[in-house]
């Protein structure tokens, strides 16, 4: 069998470069330079095992190099193990002061096969073992492992076989990429057919359905450091990420091999900086097969409390109306909305815009100390009758039907089962029910139809702006002064936009003393920084002040070529800033006139609050509210994004 083999230039230039890389031996010098006809070496099979080839440098003082059909090699002395019969080629060479040397290409005819070198589980796994090939793709997302082709890790942290964390999933798509740069079609074959033989169809990197690109080269898996090394051709991968890594065929670190799943490590080495690219990959033969389980229907996610939060209100008896700004939508079987319409002008032409005056008259009076109900319809007719709640937050009422219409043709009832189902329950900045989304389940489709009750109080009620108001000031001074700090322990997160402030994913254990899974936002001076660090605010004359204090270090950016690094110009030991704060109780917001802590000098730098207008929204998150901070703590947050919203955690100190 003849294998192919690197360019010799291009192999010479490649082995310099690891050379100048890798740790070298300390007592090899770069030496005078030296004739090729000075070079000595040898290369020998070894005589118990012909498949064991020697290498044997042989001019002391000098750096050696070797391209080996397996990779190359820095070592004075290296044994590589070829599994396969056939003819192959080795280069050696030495770098001296005046430059590289090398020797003429040596031809190496091997006549006996070790397959003890493949009979590996992983070779097998990856290659479907000797005598046979194995073809893999990109993962979309779709067969239940990987959320997609692609993944990040982080450096700083040890990634190594089957002890690796994904710091970010993008999805089904990496990002910046099209279908086009993906050409999902695409596969990658690892043979073990009379060789270790790799080889690709894409349908991008210029390739297309007509006319697609082929590469065919070698590979070798390495069971030992888990690494890969392909000759002659790539991996699969996004073609818009090819310049942002400059080694895609050897030295690739596999993180993950079963089956069916193949996960592999690529450092990204443009201006970027330092990451790893997780390449994810899918065996064919079970991506062709891969039915999705009988999976359970998505269900509603109601918060803590919830049973008593529908039940009392106010008191055990409770009258819900439908809401004039927004009566009703569709929602998915996970309880979220598919339109979130939320005031009259949001609704389509198809549909129509609510008007009160058609169905304002309707009420739905729940009593949860014996379970009675009393519904009264627009034109004043009343029925009663009763109800129960399951722990799934399914309403069953007796004795009434309800059905009336709304706007149009979309008309309020119950389902063939007389039940409505609790999808949401909203809340104000007390942390009282301020209304919930239930629905009637479709008979046909995966939906609901869902309407919107908001409790009614009645006359005399308190407004309800200058109750939150008087809320807000409470929770950030408590009627005094108090004191937040930044929660070590839950540092930040990132949630939807408002008001629903939807989502998250980090958690009151993500951070702490932990730098390395997120060190990209988290690191041992933003522990710093927050440890000395406070935010506190005072009431005087119904006015609140804020002083921010911490250590603060200020520094600058310089541009070295393509690198860049922040430098420290000077710490103050005891910063402190006074402002005032501007309180929205409508729009929930908080308006400073001073930046509130800046994470200068750590990886969070990009969080500080100056350029962000001023301007915070308070979020509920977890289970804080203006009504639990003294335990949940407050969430402040700003618009990271036309999708996103940044929120910094403060706790009371």
């Amino acid at each position: 069998m003849k294998i192919n083999i690197w360019n010799t230039t291009k192999a010479v230039v490649a082995a310099a470069t690891l050379l100048f890389t890798a740790c070298q031996p300390d007592e090899f010098e770069l030496g005078d330079l030296l004739m090729k006809e000075e070079l000595k070496y040898s290369i020998t099979q070894d005589a118990s095992d012909p498949n064991a080839i020697v290498l044997q440098a042989q001019n002391p003082g000098h750096q050696p190099f070797w391209v080996t059909p397996m990779g190359r090699s820095t070592l004075a002395q290296d044994t590589v193990r070829i599994p396969f019969e056939g003819e192959y080629s080795f280069i050696y060479g030495i770098v001296t002061k005046g430059g590289v040397v090398q020797a003429d290409t040596f031809k190496l005819m091997l006549t006996t096969n070790n397959l003890n070198y493949v009979n590996d589980p992983l070779w097998t796994l990856l290659s479907g073992g000797v005598g046979e090939e194995k073809t893999w793709i990109f993962d979309n997302g779709a067969y239940g492992m990987a959320p997609g082709p692609l993944s990040y890790a982080d450096p700083s942290a040890d990634q190594e076989f089957q002890n690796y964390s994904v710091n970010w999933d993008p999805g089904n798509m990496p990002p910046g990429s099209t279908d086009e740069n993906m050409g999902w079609n695409s596969i990658m074959t690892f043979s073990l057919k009379n060789g270790a033989f790799f080889s690709t169809v894409k349908y991008n990197e210029g390739g297309t359905e007509e006319n697609p690109k082929l590469e065919s080269g070698t590979y070798f898996l390495n069971v030992n450091s888990k690494t890969l090394d392909i000759t002659d051709a790539y991996l699969l991968r996004p073609d818009n990420y090819i310049e942002n890594a400059s080694n895609w065929s050897t030295g690739i670190k596999v993180l993950e091999l079963t089956e069916n799943q193949l996960r592999v490590a690529i450092m990204r080495t443009n201006n970027e900086g330092p990451w790893y690219y997780v390449l994810n990959y899918v065996s064919k033969d079970y991506a062709d097969k891969y039915v999705p389980g009988d999976l359970p229907d998505p269900e509603p996610v109601l918060p803590g409390g919830w049973q008593e939060d529908v039940s009392q209100v106010i008191s055990t008896t409770i009258t819900w109306k439908l809401s004039e700004q927004n009566p009703i939508d569709w929602a998915n079987l996970d309880g979220s909305r598919m339109n979130g319409w939320n005031v009259p002008a949001d609704y389509p032409e198809w549909l129509g815009t609510p008007d009160p005056s058609v169905y304002g008259g309707f009420s739905l009076t729940m009593n949860s100390s014996d379970g009675s109900v009393v519904y009264i319809a627009h034109d004043g007719t009343e029925e009663e009758g009763f109800y129960t709640l399951d722990n799934k937050g399914i309403y069953t009422f007796t004795g009434i039907n309800p059905n009336f219409s709304i706007i149009n043709w979309a008309s309020f009832g119950l389902t063939g089962e007389n039940q409505l189902r609790i999808l949401s329950i909203e809340k104000d900045a007390l942390g009282n029910v301020t209304g919930m989304w239930v629905g009637a389940k479709d008979p046909v489709k995966p939906e609901y139809f869902a309407y919107h009750l908001v409790p009614s109080f009645g006359g005399g009620a308190v407004d309800p702006v200058e109750a939150t108001r008087k809320a807000i000031v409470k929770a950030l001074t408590g009627s005094g002064t108090r004191t937040f700090k930044p929660d070590p322990n839950w540092f930040v997160d990132w949630v939807g936009v408002g008001p629903d402030f939807s989502g998250g994913w980090t958690s009151a254990e993500t951070f702490g003393e932990d730098y390395t899974s997120n060190g990209w936002v988290w690191d041992a001076a933003a522990a710093d920084i927050v440890e000395s660090a406070s935010l506190e605010f005072t009431l005087v004359d119904g006015n609140i002040s804020l002083t921010v204090r911490q250590v603060l270090t200020t520094e600058h950016e310089e541009v070295d070529g393509e690198n860049s690094v922040w430098v420290t110009d000077e710490v103050d030991e005891d910063f402190s800033q006074t402002g005032t704060v501007v309180i929205d109780p409508e729009g929930l917001t908080l308006t400073f006139d001073i930046p509130l802590i800046d994470y200068a000098g750590s990886a969070p730098r990009w969080l500080s609050s100056e350029g962000n207008e001023g301007t915070w929204f308070i979020v509920p998150h977890g289970d804080s509210s203006l009504s639990t901070v003294e335990a949940e703590g407050l969430w402040l947050g700003y618009s990271s994004s036309e999708e996103e919203t940044t929120i910094l955690h403060y706790v009371i100190e």
